[in-house]
């Protein structure tokens, strides 16, 4: 059985299909922050997803970034940090530049989590 979450006419932001889970690529609501202040933005609902499907950051499988200038790399990873990561649960990741669909986000992240 497939369970969808938060579904929209063109996606849906959770799906959770034998016991893991597939969000949908997350970014900020409020594009106008930099690029620390969206990375918490994303981390925040990714987090909130999470809970949703009965997990946690704790067991995210996968984590892929996207970011529309790689020369934010490093304001991404300072958004990141504590309390954000847990010691000893960081997922394997990748972190692309990528064009992102609105001009104003400047990072997107994917998650797949275990449940």
């Amino acid at each position: 059985m497939i369970q969808r979450y938060e579904v929209g006419p063109r996606m849906s932001e959770l799906s959770v299909h034998n016991g893991v889970a597939y969000l949908a690529g997350q970014v900020a609501e409020d594009a106008s922050q930099d690029v620390v202040g969206q990375t918490r933005q994303v981390l925040a609902a990714i987090d909130a997803l999470l809970a949703q499907a009965g997990t946690d950051k704790t067991r995210i499988l996968r984590a892929q970034i996207f970011l529309a200038n790689i020369a934010d790399f490093a304001g991404m990873n300072k958004g990141a940090r504590t309390p954000r990561v847990v010691a000893g649960h960081t997922p394997p990741r990748a972190t692309v530049q990528a064009a992102l669909a609105k001009p104003e986000w400047k990072v997107e992240i994917v998650v797949t989590a275990a449940v």
